[in-house]
This record gives structure tokens, sequence and C-alpha cells, in this order.
């Protein structure tokens, strides 16, 4: 038996965000793919493992031919915005036991400009087979999907919407000191809850924006850490779940199926949720931060929104920095946004950003990271535990 590796994350980088009308899906996954070669010093001969999911019909062939690469080992998983975490997880797995010795993940969307350009329309239809079909013709969005769960939360366990509203604020403060987010302007609880609905109880600020962007994470088999010009960040632990298609199959709405991803994340990396220092968590809307939140172990079940109402998710001066960048509520979304969680996660433990940075009491940076990926409405999650090298 072959002894497993570790496994680092040793290039992370984001292309063009926010706003890219010039740009097509597959120059945004190039341009990410190589900084992230660039930001860890290696040549791309290295990489014999490729990850990519929601472009072309054949993703990843598609995507590797663009790219030049011709890789040995691939993954297409695709289970919405926590694709990433599961990928990690799986790519993590293949370097440990040697299957590959570096994988890349990459993604890229033109989300927003395909809407202007009129290519595709604002409503992302999943379709109206299998499951679907008792579901669709009752006019279940996805956005009314999530505002169902938020609603059943506030019901079984008093949250407010103000406490909701909350998670949009310190978002946007912690975007504010992000000079990449799309929206850095300060918001307040009240600008939060007069805005227009889109479906009750959310209103607009309450859901993610819509932008362009993509994002690349490059892991290595340890032997090759000494090559690179960054510090490696470990992969410590992961774990992946799923729920549920119908809603009608969802035993609990206040349940997400990031509580088994995320115990056994932390199983596996060997730490409690009390030791993480920064937590990057998907957030389409204000609601999957506060149920993620408790479903991760950072407080109890339907403590959430008294969790965030005190401030805790701000990097200046909360007890547990969230979405750090800004998070898809107001730095960017163009999509399934779980890579960008590894990539600000990663870059929150190697000390790079900036004045959005976390610090220890000592002023050096945080030495554990929690990523954690949602898919659907709330249908799989992917959960990933990294530590400082």
């Amino acid at each position: 038996m072959v002894a497993r590796r570790r496994v680092a994350v040793v290039g992370v980088a984001l292309s063009d965000c926010g706003r890219a009308d010039d740009a097509t899906p597959y120059a945004l996954h190039a341009q990410a793919a190589r900084r992230a070669l660039a930001d860890a010093g290696l040549d791309r001969s290295l990489i014999d493992g490729f990850a990519s999911a929601g472009l072309g019909t054949l993703a990843p062939v598609e995507v590797a031919e663009y790219l030049g690469l011709r890789p040995t080992w691939v993954d297409s998983t695709s289970v919405g915005g926590s694709t990433w975490e599961v990928m990690a997880a799986h790519a993590a797995d293949a370097v440990a036991a040697g299957h590959a010795r570096a994988v890349l993940l990459v993604y890229g969307s033109t989300a927003r400009a395909d809407v202007r350009a009129g290519r595709r329309t604002g409503t992302l239809s999943f379709g109206a087979r299998g499951p679907m079909q008792f579901e669709v013709p009752y006019g279940h969005t996805l956005i009314a999907k999530y505002a169902m769960a938020a609603r059943r939360h506030m019901i079984e366990y008093g949250t407010t919407i103000e406490q909701l509203a909350e998670v949009a604020v310190q978002a946007r403060a912690n975007a504010a000191l992000n000079p990449d987010a799309m929206f850095r302007t300060p918001i307040t609880v009240d600008e939060v809850l007069s805005g227009p609905m889109i479906a009750d109880p959310f209103t607009k600020l309450h859901c993610c924006v819509r932008s362009d962007g993509g994002a690349a994470v490059l892991l290595v088999a340890e032997e090759y850490v000494r090559d690179c010009r960054t510090s490696p960040v470990w992969v410590l632990g992961s774990g992946e779940s799923v729920s549920h298609a119908a809603m009608s199959e969802w035993p609990d709405f206040t349940v997400s199926p990031a509580a088994v991803s995320g115990r056994l994340a932390f199983e596996r990396a060997g730490v409690r949720p009390a030791e993480i220092e920064v937590a990057e968590i998907y957030d389409a809307f204000t609601y999957m931060t506060l149920v993620t939140l408790e479903d991760l172990g950072f407080c109890g079940k339907g403590e959430g929104g008294a969790f965030v109402a005190k401030g805790r998710l701000r990097v200046e001066g909360g007890e547990l920095p969230v979405n750090t960048d800004g998070g898809g509520l107001s730095a960017q979304h163009p999509g399934m946004r779980g890579l960008f969680l590894l990539v600000e996660a990663v870059r929150q433990l190697r000390g790079e950003c900036g004045e959005r940075q976390v610090r220890r009491n000592d002023g050096s940076p945080p030495r554990l990271a929690v990523a954690s990926g949602t898919g659907g409405w709330f249908c799989s999650s992917g959960t990933v535990v990294l530590g400082a090298g």
C-alpha cells in the first residue's frame, strides 16, 4: 500500500471579476488558471489532474483542451455552488493516493454579461423533468425555495428579518475593505429592509449580486511544495453531503447538508469549530450564511439570528470573520461561487489580504480556516478545513 501524501494548495487566483463585457467564459478560465500557476511559481507541465464544471458539453474535456492540458485524472462533478469544495476533496484524495501530482480546479462565467447581451435570461431554469415535474407547475423558483426555508426558520426559532439583514450589512462592511469587490458602499439594516421585494421575506439586498468572473486553485503533493514561491496551505479535512432535489423530500427546512459535510470535515481534520479563525461560507442569500453557521457548529440550532446580530461576521472586530472579501452578497457572484471561497480562505491564511486581513491578537494571520459551499436549494454541501503551512 502506498503511503498517503499530504496535500497543499499552492496557487490561487481570480480572473478579472465584476463586469467583463468583452470576455468569454473560456478566456476567464484561462486568465484565472495562468494567474494561479504564476502565484505558485510552477510550470503547467506539472499538472496531470484537472477539474472543471459548468462550461461546455463535455466539461472538463473542452476546458482542458482550451488550456492546452492533457490530464490523466479528471473530475466534472457538478452539484451547484458546492461543486468546488467537493472537487477539492476529490482532488486532495487523488493526490494523497498518488493518482495525480498536481490538480488544477478552474471556473469562469459571464453570467452578468450574458444577461446584458441577451444571450440568456435572468431566470435560470433547472428544467421540468424528474423530481422537478412535481414542483414546476406551482411556480417554485430558486429564490422562492430559499425564501420558504428562511420563513420556516423564522417561524420555528423566532429569527427576525432584521437579523437576516445583518448578514448583508456585515458582508458589505467586509466588502468595503476589498478594493476588488463589486459593491463597497456601506448599507444599513433599514436599507436592506426597504429594498424591492424579490421573494418574501427576501428583498433585493438579501440576494447575491450577479457578476462575471473566474477563479482557479492549484493543489499539489507535498514533495512539490519546496518548488513553490508561496507558503503552502494544507488540506486538513473535507466532507460532502447531498440532501434532496424536491422540496417535499427535505425533512427539515432549517437544517442544511452542511450539518453532515461540516461534521465530517472537522472530524477528519481533527479540529473543532471553535478553533476556526475565519470562515468562507456560500451566501447566495442571507439565510444561507445564517443556517450554515448553525450547521457547522459555530452556534446552536436556532441561535443563528442572535449570533449574527452581534457583529461577529465582520473583519474589523468580529469574533468569527465570515466572507471576508464581501461574499456573494457584495464582492462577486458569477454562478457556482464555491471556488472563490477557497481562494479567499487561502489568501487569508497566507496573510495576503491587505486592509481586509484577519489577524490574531499578536498580529499574525489566522492558522485555521473553513470553506463551506452550498449547491442547488440546499441540495448539496462541501466543506473543506484548511491550515496554514
